[in-house]
């Protein structure tokens, strides 16, 4: 895959799709030789918001698309990730570190997202979510 800035891919709603993600964020670190560093924090967190997505914007619905796309200015590259679904509360989220949430198998997307980016917005009643990092590039 051959990346230019502000690229967008479009994929199903299938599990088996967060492969050609995984792709794109490799492109685009090595494209603007983002850091090692760096380079676990988007992947982590930018699979996750694909994954809510897919899971819980699209309901798995193959018939359904996601659009990811990035943008990068000098120290920062931004990720856009949007669904097909209704979009959800993002501002009344159970607390994954909470005792009674700790046992849970789900619910640490969004947690996961807000700590490794340097900031996530939702926008379209949260159908949309964009996660911003600070970068520096390897030498």
């Amino acid at each position: 895959m051959v990346l230019a800035a502000n690229q967008k891919i479009r994929i199903s709603s299938k599990a088996e799709n967060i492969i050609l993600v995984e792709r794109m964020i490799e492109d685009v670190c090595d494209l603007f030789n983002i850091s090692q560093d760096f380079y676990g924090n988007i992947l982590v967190a930018l699979t996750e918001a694909v994954n809510n997505a897919i899971y819980h914007g699209n309901q798995a619905n193959a018939n359904k698309n996601i659009d990811i796309s990035f943008k990068t200015s000098p120290n920062l590259v931004s990720f856009i990730v949007k669904d097909e679904g209704p979009g959800f509360n993002y501002s009344d989220l159970p607390d994954p570190t909470n005792p009674e949430n700790i046992a849970n198998p789900n619910g640490r997307g969004v947690f996961l997202m807000r700590n490794l980016a340097d900031n996530v917005s939702f926008e379209d009643n949260g159908s949309k979510v964009i996660l911003d990092f600070k970068v520096e590039s390897k030498n």
